[in-house]
């Protein structure tokens, strides 16, 4: 990881309830057949030409980008992508024959041979859905001026899955939202959202758990409609969980009991000397949440953005360039947090 700042070191609009913005499409070129039916050298050009198209060019992106085959890569270093959210877990499953374009800020991938013959990706902080979209556009233009996408004028792009059929894009927002779990509305929050075609799963997508109430929101229909009207439906929902979010927190954050709780997870941030992954996602998110409802003071929400990438398992042992057993990493994640969280005092 280079020194440039990263797109998760950063914090966007409404940027105390939404900690990210993701958009995907999903293409496929005309003349091979998809990745679980392709031979290992069609798989080998696909990735030469998906390179090329990037790397070989004119364009400004030939100096924006890296190219990782994932063969290289250690089994914390490839895990660390997913922590990072640049890649899918499923990518990651079995590295042969995959590669990845990341640009110097980690805000756009381009993964090679996934499900799909290539997938391009955007990250943004805080709520940015057509900021997100847009950038996707554009390097779905660039690729598409010497690449071949398999369309049809019936079904649009064709897809592995046929899920993906149509716009090829999955948009999603990841929410931090304590409040609403707090007061036991997820469950139906979302059932109502699967009638509208959208789901809620956790920070890593689908099969994945919630941690440090972190949710992502997500579209499920690429068929019938354009890019504009699903990115428009997806921030229309997200704009009102972010209200009835903001909405429960100032009615919780009166009571003893979550001023109790923030106030123990700023005294043991402060002073742990190991840290667990997951206590220190549930302990972050009150952090979060004493932040935004004016409890707390003295740490900024980029800091706290930052890290939360930082201190993942694998990530830690990317950063550290060696394995890490769990007790050292623990004790590493407590110490940074303890530097971090040291400046947290009452408001």
């Amino acid at each position: 990881m280079n020194d440039v700042l990263k797109w998760y070191e950063k914090a966007g609009e409404c940027g105390d309830v939404v900690y990210s913005t993701r958009v995907r499409l999903a293409r496929n070129l005309r003349q091979y057949p998809f990745p679980n039916r392709a031979s290992e050298s069609q798989k080998q050009e696909i990735e030469t030409k998906i390179r090329d198209a990037i790397l070989a060019g004119n364009s400004v992106a030939a100096s924006q980008f890296s190219f990782v085959p994932l063969e290289i890569l250690s089994d914390e270093g490839a895990v660390s992508l997913v922590e990072r959210h640049i890649v899918s877990p499923e990518f990651i499953a079995d590295r042969r024959n995959k590669a990845l374009l990341l640009s110097d800020d980690e805000s756009t991938s381009i993964m090679i041979n996934e499900e799909d013959h290539l997938r391009i990706q955007v990250m943004k902080e805080g709520l940015s859905l057509k900021e997100a979209a847009e950038a996707a556009d554009r390097w779905d233009t660039l690729l598409g001026e010497t690449l071949d996408f398999a369309f049809d004028p019936d079904f649009g792009y064709l897809t592995q899955c046929p899920t993906n059929l149509g716009t090829g894009m999955r948009a999603s927002v990841m929410l931090h939202l304590p409040a609403l779990a707090e007061s036991g509305a997820m469950s139906r929050i979302s059932a109502n959202l699967s009638k509208l075609g959208l789901t809620l799963r956790g920070s890593y997508g689908e099969g994945s758990q919630v941690t440090g109430a972190m949710y992502q929101l997500s579209n499920q229909i690429t068929l019938g409609l354009s890019e504009t009207e699903a990115i428009d439906n997806l921030s229309a929902i997200a704009v009102q969980l972010i209200e009835q979010e903001r909405k429960a927190r100032k009615e919780l954050s009166g009571g003893i009991v979550l001023q109790d709780k923030i106030e123990r997870a700023a005294g043991v941030l402060k002073s742990a000397k190991m840290l667990s992954s997951g206590e220190f996602a549930e302990l972050l998110s009150y952090i979060r949440l004493g932040l935004s409802v004016g409890l707390l003071q003295g740490v900024t929400q980029e800091e706290l953005n930052g890290l939360f990438v930082r201190m993942q398992p694998a990530t830690l042992s990317v950063s550290a360039e060696k394995p890490l057993e769990t007790t050292e990493r623990d004790i590493l994640r407590a110490k940074e947090t303890r530097r971090i969280c040291a400046k947290l005092t009452e408001a």
